[in-house]
């Protein structure tokens, strides 16, 4: 009788050794998911010609805040605006413009928002130049293909305001905004699509910003230069969204694009610096 008590001893010890160990095991696993520091993801949302620089500012952003996540969110800053103000979870906001951004502010859709940023348009044209295309003036011959943003986009409200300037002007005059007008034969809603167009020389020159000619683009166009008592300086501001579910980290952000090294970014992509 003894010897036969001996397997079933054996099996209650190793029943009890097999439970001991499981039981280690769940407890050190929930240990280690607990100390694991939470994921923010962060909505931001900015002017379509924001795209290269704040790629890589989001990059760096992300390096050195490895708890941080940034989704982006690219379009016209009117398209924008639209989406925050129907409910998309966004918690920044960067325009291109102050109109716009005034608009989010009176709506009550952002706290205070700070310029970060500045801008200048300039004429692009395909590297192929069918339009041969050499000068400012060269924009009011009969024929040529001219595409902008829509009046509703910065850069587009801004190119009207370039041919307002240039009316007012002896060299230029009347005739030639109403003629460089008339050959309008497409308006974007996000400046983007102009540079795209240009580049596949779909129309003969295009307003654009000058951060609109990257890397990726100058070899397939070239620039004519706006004179500057002709050119708008746009303005960019930014704001944190009042429904941002983390504002803190939406504020820490800004801060981040006003710092030197945020400005070194943008500067780098011919960005203007903003000097308050």
């Amino acid at each position: 009788m003894r010897r036969s008590r001996h397997p079933l001893m054996l099996f209650i010890l190793l029943c009890t050794l097999f439970l001991a160990a499981c039981g280690g095991s769940t407890s050190s696993t929930t240990s280690t998911a607990t100390t694991a520091p939470a994921v923010t993801t962060l909505n931001v949302f900015a002017a379509a010609s924001l795209k290269e620089s704040f790629n890589v500012i989001a990059a760096k952003y992300t390096r050195a805040h490895p708890n941080i996540t940034i989704k982006l969110n690219f379009a016209g800053s009117q398209i924008l605006e639209q989406q925050v103000a129907s409910g998309a979870p966004a918690d920044v906001f960067a325009s291109a413009d102050q109109t716009t951004m005034q608009k989010a502010v009176d709506a009550g859709l952002v706290g205070n928002s700070q310029v970060f940023v500045k801008n200048r348009l300039t004429v692009i044209i395909p590297a192929a130049n069918p339009g041969n295309i050499n000068t400012l003036k060269d924009l009011s011959r009969k024929g040529v293909k001219i595409d902008i943003g829509a009046p509703a986009v910065p850069a587009g409200k801004y190119s009207l305001q370039v041919l307002a300037k240039m009316a007012q002007s002896s060299n230029y005059g009347p005739a030639y905004e109403n003629a460089v007008k008339a050959n309008f034969v497409s308006q974007e809603t996000d400046v983007k699509a102009v540079v795209n167009k240009v580049q596949l020389g779909e129309v003969d020159a295009g307003f654009v910003y000058v951060t609109d000619v990257t890397a990726a683009v100058s070899n397939k166009i070239k620039m004519i230069d706006i004179p500057d008592n002709f050119n708008v300086i746009a303005q960019y501001p930014i704001a944190v969204t009042k429904s941002s579910a983390h504002s803190n980290d939406a504020r820490a952000f800004v801060q981040y694009i006003l710092s030197p090294e945020g400005q070194a970014v943008l500067q780098q992509y011919h960005f203007i610096a903003f000097n308050p």
